[in-house]
């Protein structure tokens, strides 16, 4: 079908048919601000900001509005400019405006746009304001009404893409807020804690809990060693806080921050993804060859795994009984780790930097625990760890590059994809294949696993076996695929899911991305990119070539899916009531 011609302020543009005028204007580089657009997600129309005059009676929005031929396109008149300006000014009469205390101060869209539009404060329609009680109850997520401007973009993310649907536009007029049902605490609701609600919202309404302070405590504390372990898709993001191009691979960096900060070992979450593949590998194979459940699921993801037990909890005899990287490299410090170094487990405090704010609630699950501690003590988000940093004083993108700690620092290729979706898949396909067939890989890359398709399958011969795998990410397409699954229209035997719609890259603890930015630009392709680019580099690429991980099953562990294996680094899984 042919292009369709417009003018955009005396620019001729071309687009295709379905377009809306928003996208035409991007396409020549005209930039209509936006609230409540989220580009694929939620395009209502209700914030008002992108009106444009098209020659008719109103202002029309630009998100919603279709391109018809021939259209002539305003988008900066003194009208629009005073539109635009009322409309936001209306936002933030109803906005707490407590922006030096705020969390997204200087990263949050209404702030940007009120600079831009010269809405110096907000009181022009000064009023009655709603007071709500911030929602403090989530291990993982604050919710705080005061900030909301009810632009209904975590609404669409958790209902979409999600399916999760926990939180919604309650009430009408001046009284519309965005809640759970009947008024409960998103703890006390079907919430996974996946925090991509947190990456949808412009504003600080929603945010991470903060434990850097826990953190800070437990550094401080003399009777105690404090071990930290920063999670592969922490170093392709951690830079973007410091003004560094997104994905920017800063591993060096990142090892020798934390050692500034004062953490006593710095050990790296990859070896523990390395051990996971160890485990998970041969639990698969295990199945595989002796009828067990299948297809078997991975447990990487806390997110997935509180929405399995949620919403599918017929699927948790499939789930792999591994615990994630980050609980088992806690098990480990706690016992391999404090036998090497001759300290009592109870002295050592563990702090994971993690991606994602479900691991928050994934580290206070009683079934994470050995001897009666905890795997992992604390868990701080990427963006937390940014801020310890510049609190710290420290000029993160000067650091020398240094290396992790031994004895659990040691790393391989496959260790770092599980940075991104199908990372896990491919990681493990790497190590099965040569324990089934005995053979070296010719390649190592799995493509028919890698990408941003929300369900990826693939058949892979090992051996006289057609192993058929598949990946998901979003707990939406997470759905799709288990609901395929139990209408028999799939024969799978292993199954990757990621909570988060391009897997840990782009966790709900990563650094937030405007709205504007992710029209052009998929943080989650992006920092794969260097999450990939990572592994090309490393010597070692397959997790069962570790020299690290071999010493630990040599001195400590015996052997993969081994009773001592099983007691510390395995777990069980049981369903959840909705509410």
């Amino acid at each position: 079908m042919d292009k369709i011609r417009l003018t955009i302020d005396g620019v001729a543009a071309e687009v295709e048919p379905g377009s809306t005028v928003l996208e035409a204007a991007r396409s020549i580089g005209v930039r209509i601000p936006t609230l409540c657009y989220l580009k694929g997600v939620n395009e209502i129309g209700a914030c008002r900001m992108c009106v444009v005059d098209v020659g008719g009676r109103a202002l029309q929005a630009a998100c919603v509005l279709p391109v018809t031929p021939n259209m002539v396109v305003k988008t900066n008149t003194a009208e629009i400019r005073e539109a635009r300006k009322t409309n936001l000014e209306l936002l933030l009469s109803a906005h707490d405006k407590k922006c030096l205390s705020c969390a997204r101060s200087q990263n949050c869209e209404l702030q940007r746009l009120s600079k831009e539009l010269g809405v110096e404060d907000g009181d022009r329609f000064k009023g009655v304001m709603n007071v709500y009680e911030v929602d403090e109850l989530s291990p993982s997520i604050v919710r705080d009404n005061n900030k909301c401007i009810v632009c209904r973009r975590c609404v669409a993310t958790c209902s979409n893409v999600q399916r999760v649907s926990v939180i919604g536009a309650v009430g009408r007029g001046f009284k519309t807020q965005i809640a759970s049902p009947w008024g409960k605490s998103l703890s006390q609701t079907a919430c996974i804690n996946c925090g991509q609600c947190i990456e949808a919202c412009p504003v600080g309404a929603l945010r991470e809990r903060d434990d850097t302070d826990e953190v800070w405590k437990l550094i401080a504390d003399p009777k105690k060693h404090v071990v930290v372990q920063p999670a592969p898709a922490v170093r392709v993001a951690i830079g973007e806080e410091f003004g560094m191009p997104m994905g920017s691979r800063v591993t060096g960096k990142l090892a020798a921050a934390l050692r500034r900060i004062g953490f006593d070992r710095v050990f790296d979450t990859d070896f523990g993804a390395d051990l996971t593949i160890m485990e998970e590998g041969y639990e698969l194979i295990d199945r595989v060859k002796n009828g067990g459940v299948l297809p078997m699921i991975t447990s990487c993801s806390p997110g997935w795994i509180k929405y399995c037990e949620t919403f599918y909890p017929e699927f948790i005899p499939n789930l792999s009984s591994c615990k994630s990287p980050h609980m088992m490299a806690g098990a480990l410090i706690k016992t391999y780790y404090a036998s090497n170094a001759g300290i009592d487990p109870k002295d050592i405090a563990v702090v994971s930097v993690m991606p994602c704010t479900a691991k928050k609630f994934e580290a206070k699950r009683p079934e994470m625990s050995n001897n009666g501690l905890a795997d992992v003590d604390a868990v701080i988000t990427t963006r937390e760890l940014a801020r310890m940093l510049k609190e710290a004083g420290i000029e993160f993108e000067r650091l020398p590059d240094e290396d992790f700690d031994p004895l659990m620092g040691a790393s391989t290729g496959a260790g770092v994809i599980f940075g991104a979706t199908g990372g896990v898949m491919e990681a493990a396909l790497r190590t099965a294949y040569e324990v089934i067939t005995g053979e070296e890989l010719d390649r190592l890359e799995f493509k028919g696993v890698r990408g941003l398709d929300g369900i990826k399958e693939d058949t892979i011969h090992m051996g006289g076996l057609d192993v058929n795998v598949a990946v998901a990410h979003s707990t939406g397409m997470a759905a799709k695929l288990l609901d395929m699954v139990k209408r028999g229209e799939k024969n799978l035997h292993f199954i990757e899911v990621m909570a988060c719609p391009g897997g840990c890259v782009n966790g709900g603890g990563q650094p937030i991305v405007s709205a504007d930015v992710r029209a052009r630009v998929n943080p989650a392709q992006v920092r794969a990119a260097g999450v990939y680019g990572e592994d090309e580099g490393k010597a070692i690429r397959k997790s069962h070539d570790n020299p690290e991980i071999k010493k630990l099953y040599d001195e400590f562990l015996g052997e993969p899916n081994s009773h001592k294996a099983h007691e510390l680094l395995h777990t069980h899984y049981e369903a959840r009531a909705r509410y």
